[in-house]
C-alpha cells in the first residue's frame, strides 16, 4: 500500500505538470487544489527538488515549477523515491532483495514466483505510466 506521502507526490507533480511551462505555483495553490495539508506539501515539494524534479523561485511570483518535462517523469521513479522497494516481498525484490527467512528453495517457491510476477508487473505499469498521460 503506498502512503499518504507518495500519494500526495502524485497529486502534487500532476498538478505542477498540468501547468508545465507557464512559470511557478505556490505551495497554498497546490495544497488548495489538490487538498493536500500545506505543511506536509513543503516537506514534499522540498524532497522532489532536491531530488531534482522540481525547481522553485523567490518573490512576488515565486513558487514551485516541475523541471523534467511531464513525458519524461514517470510513476516508478516517485514510488521509488518515497518508497523505495516496489516488490511486496523482499525476495522479490530487484534493489532491495533480501532472502526469505521461511523459503526453503527460491527456486521452487511459488508464492515468491507469483509475486516476483506481480512485481514485474507493477515495474511495467509504473515504468511506462509518465506524468503526461495523467494530465
Amino acid at each position: 500500500m503506498l502512503t499518504q506521502k507518495t500519494r500526495y507526490s502524485m497529486l502534487a507533480l500532476i498538478r505542477l505538470a498540468k501547468e508545465f511551462g507557464k512559470g511557478t505555483m505556490m505551495i497554498s495553490e497546490i495544497a488548495e487544489s489538490e487538498k493536500i495539508p500545506k505543511r506536509f506539501l513543503e516537506s514534499i515539494l522540498l524532497e522532489l527538488k532536491k531530488n531534482g524534479y522540481l525547481g522553485s523561485k523567490l518573490g512576488k511570483n515565486g513558487g514551485y515549477f516541475l523541471i523534467k518535462r511531464p513525458e519524461d517523469v514517470n510513476l516508478l521513479e516517485i514510488v521509488r523515491l518515497f518508497e523505495g522497494s516496489i516488490a511486496l516481498l523482499r525476495c522479490t525484490s530487484e534493489k532491495y532483495y533480501e532472502p526469505c527467512e521461511h523459503c526453503k528453495d527460491e527456486a521452487t517457491c511459488t508464492i515468491r514466483w507469483t509475486f516476483k510476477d506481480i512485481r514485474q508487473y507493477t515495474f511495467n505499469k509504473l515504468e511506462g505510466t509518465s506524468l503526461a498521460m495523467l494530465i
